[in-house]
This record gives structure tokens, sequence and C-alpha cells, in this order.
């Protein structure tokens, strides 16, 4: 299912940043996006123009780091555990197809991670969480 719009709660768990932080960056003009019934609505173009913006990317990067860094320095016995890094040559098209997968995916694991940055047509996207579903979610993307 293709979305037609992300939610600010999809932007949010994409890019690392909180809701409260992208309603910041909405009034500072860097966010451009529409509230329509009380809920943010942000188009493909909205967002990438967003996440390519300067002065924006750095945070993203930060974020992104900071799940690598956490994976890496987690010393607690848990579940089996993959972190994923995936760099891709995507076209703003199949850089939204791809999210689309990925975010609807993340719903159905609350312990899973998906960070993404993205910048003339190069995509960052960090995958976290249970071995099981991490494997078959990427599996999912290139079978699908």
């Amino acid at each position: 299912m293709e979305k037609e719009f992300y939610t600010i709660n999809d932007v949010s768990q994409m890019t690392g940043f909180t809701t409260r932080s992208l309603r910041n960056y909405i009034l500072m003009g860097l966010l451009s996006g529409e509230k329509i019934d009380g809920i943010w609505q942000f188009s493909p173009e909205e967002f990438e123009a967003f996440i390519s913006n300067p002065n924006v990317q750095p945070g993203i990067k930060t974020k992104n780091n900071h799940v690598v860094y956490d994976f890496l320095s987690e010393n607690k016995e848990f579940e089996n555990k993959i972190c994923s890094i995936l760099d891709l040559n995507l076209s703003p098209e199949e850089m939204k197809e791809f999210n689309d997968y990925f975010c609807n995916a993340m719903n159905s694991c609350s312990t899973a991670v998906y960070k993404m940055e993205y910048n003339n047509g190069k995509m960052r996207a960090i995958i976290s969480g249970p071995e099981d579903f991490v494997e078959s979610t990427i599996h999912g993307w290139y079978c699908k």
C-alpha cells in the first residue's frame, strides 16, 4: 500500500527527530506540510526537500549514527539482533517506495528501528532490531 503523504510520526520515525523538533522545523520554515483535520501531512516532495536541506542533514546523520552506536555499545543479553546499513542509489520515487515499505513494516515490531538519510539520489538506511524481523523485512524488500 503506497502512501500519498507522510504523517509527523512517519517523519519522526525515519529521521529520528522528535515530533516536537519537527514542529519547530515547521515553525522555522524548514519543513513544509499541511495540517488536515488536526494531523500534519507531508507530501513525498516536501519530505525529500526537508531531508535534503543542508541545515537538517547534520541532525539526521547524528541520529543515524546513534542507532549504530547504541547497537554496538549495548552490553545486555537479549535476543539475537541485527543492525544493517544499506547504501542505495534511488530516485525520489524509489526512495518513497522504500520508505513506505519500511515504515509499514516497522509498525509490526515495536523493538525495531528504521532511520534514513537521502541526498542527491544516495540513500542510507539503517535497520536495527530482532534478527528474524530485520532479516525477513530486508528479504521482503528485495523479493517483492
